[in-house]
């Protein structure tokens, strides 16, 4: 089965202005969204993007301790919070 080419006439401005927000949010083409979003609606099985895996490896040993210096405070419990 050969790939289909598609053309959409006369979307109309607020879907178009939908594409656009859902595109820039997701760091994808218009053509990437529009697929993934065709597949979800459509239930068609593919990968889903989180848009995570750009980050995914890039902190180094030090932003990594700077991360868990940052956020230890929030493994105490405050008692008082509790009664």
């Amino acid at each position: 089965m050969s790939a289909l080419n598609l053309t959409v006439r006369n979307l109309p401005e607020e879907v178009s202005a939908a594409l656009e927000r859902e595109k820039r949010r997701r760091g994808t083409s218009l053509n990437q969204t529009v697929i993934d979003l065709l597949r979800q609606s459509l239930g068609v099985p593919g990968t889903r993007n989180n848009g995570l895996a750009r980050l995914a490896g890039t902190w180094t040993e030090a932003d990594q301790q700077e991360f868990l210096s940052s956020i230890h405070s929030l493994n105490e419990i405050d008692p008082d919070l509790w009664k």
